[in-house]
């Protein structure tokens, strides 16, 4: 793949099987912009539901409004972190997740991480989503 200065190269090391909605690396130049965890809550910090996929859409949401703020797009996040609360529901939840996620992102596929953790600081929270993304200079 030929890397323009607005694109950033996906690695996919020979022989390796193609990931399934994710990256397994990026490279990038550019501004670095780092994003906090997002959780599901709205801009005014109120959960308006319990739903797994619609915490998710929202974090997400979340995430590129706050990087527009840089002047930053979906196709320039480089990584995602998620933390998550249930892996079963996760699992459970893929195919309703993955059209939320094209429905925010478009078919951008960072490099990505997914962590079970006992429990997110906000209560209600069942999903954290951390952003790193490179605009170009």
């Amino acid at each position: 793949m030929e890397r323009t200065q607005e694109s950033p190269q996906i690695l996919q090391p020979p022989g390796w099987a193609r990931p399934k909605g994710y990256a397994n690396g990026i490279a990038a130049r550019g501004r670095l912009v780092f994003i906090a965890g997002m959780i599901g809550w709205n801009p005014q910090g109120v959960f308006e539901t319990d739903d797994f996929v619609g915490q998710t859409r929202q974090a997400l949401q979340n995430i590129l409004e706050t990087l527009a703020q840089a002047g930053g797009r979906p196709e320039h996040l480089v990584r995602l972190t998620w933390f998550i609360t249930s892996k079963q529901e996760y699992l459970a939840s893929l195919d309703a997740l993955g059209a939320a996620y094209r429905e925010v992102m478009g078919r951008h596929y960072p490099a990505m991480s997914v962590v079970e953790v006992r429990a997110l600081m906000e209560d209600q929270a069942k999903v954290e989503i951390e952003a790193t993304a490179v605009i170009p200079d």
